[in-house]
């Protein structure tokens, strides 16, 4: 337990180099699927996918993102023929994106690949353990989402 600065800072130094090997392991599920795709790119693919469609500027406020930054990658996902728009129904002016039947057949084929390595990863955690972690995540996550982009 992290009762003195000394410890707490210590706990931070291994937050932020786990958290950055684990951001590895990200990028390389991402080039995985596609190695053109930077992990960006994947990750707004499987946002899209999870929302069953969302606005660029939807994806823009979830990830604190900058707008350009977004578009950037949403028009790489449409050149590879990952994403598509589609007129909002509520709104004809606006556009949604959506995941083409190559984009959704390319998040479920590292999807099996991905349970697989955390099954292996965390196999030896109980379930109390997993609950725990998830909650931690969710809390870290959530933490610090009304701060503007970069």
């Amino acid at each position: 337990m992290a009762d003195t600065p000394q410890d707490r800072e210590e706990s931070l130094d291994v937050i932020q180099r786990e958290l950055t090997a684990f951001a590895r392991r990200a990028r390389s599920t991402a080039a995985r699927l596609h190695p053109d795709l930077p992990l960006v790119s994947y990750t707004l693919l499987a946002h899209i996918d999870h929302r069953h469609g969302c606005r660029a500027a939807d994806l823009a406020a979830h990830y604190m993102l900058d707008k350009s930054t977004v578009s950037r990658q949403v028009a790489t996902l449409e050149k590879l023929g990952l994403v598509e728009r589609h007129p909002d129904p509520s709104d004809q002016r606006t556009q949604v994106l959506h995941p083409t039947a190559a984009g959704t057949e390319a998040l479920d084929s590292t999807q099996a690949s991905r349970r697989t390595a955390y099954r292996e990863r965390l196999g030896t955690w109980t379930s109390e353990d997993l609950e725990q972690f998830a909650q931690y995540l969710l809390r870290y996550n959530s933490t610090g989402e009304g701060s503007s982009p970069r």
